[in-house]
């Protein structure tokens, strides 16, 4: 009896799928930088009038959330804009707005306006007003010091 072990039968390796597995990882790093990119750029950073252009994320260069009072005698309509300045700690901004406002929206009171700056102004594309639900439920701390620097 011959115990000499037999060589191994030639059995075809299976072949390496190296390329779909890189480029289904590339895919998904790449839908992860996309996804990061977007929601860090559409961050609407909560900012004072006076903290534009000071405080690191209240630069001019993105979306930003704006608090303010409305000036005496700012307010007004050209056509379809509304326009009007508000102020923080003696620093003004002009504000375009498109629309009505509405509601109880007037001068001398805490405002936020959501938008970018354009050339200096506040291009706003949304406006909360203090006495809203929503502004009061989501910025009560802020509204002792707004209510400070409104018209008297």
């Amino acid at each position: 009896m011959d115990l000499t072990p037999r060589p191994a039968p030639d059995v075809p390796r299976p072949k390496r799928r190296l390329l779909p597995a890189l480029t289904a990882g590339a895919a998904v790093i790449g839908g992860i930088v996309i996804v990061g990119f977007f929601l860090t750029s559409s961050i609407d950073y909560y900012c004072n009038v006076d903290e534009i252009g000071v405080r690191e994320g209240c630069d001019d260069s993105r979306r930003l959330r704006v608090q303010g009072s409305v000036d005496e005698g700012s307010l007004q309509s050209r056509g379809s804009i509304t326009t009007f300045v508000m102020s923080f700690n003696g620093v003004s901004l002009p504000v375009d707005y498109e629309g009505e406002p509405g509601g109880i929206f007037q001068e001398c009171i805490p405002v936020v306006a959501h938008g970018r700056i354009v050339d200096g102004v506040l291009v706003a594309t949304r406006i909360e007003v203090k006495h809203s639900n929503e502004y009061e439920a989501e910025n009560a701390e802020r509204i002792v010091e707004a209510e400070k620097s409104a018209c008297s």
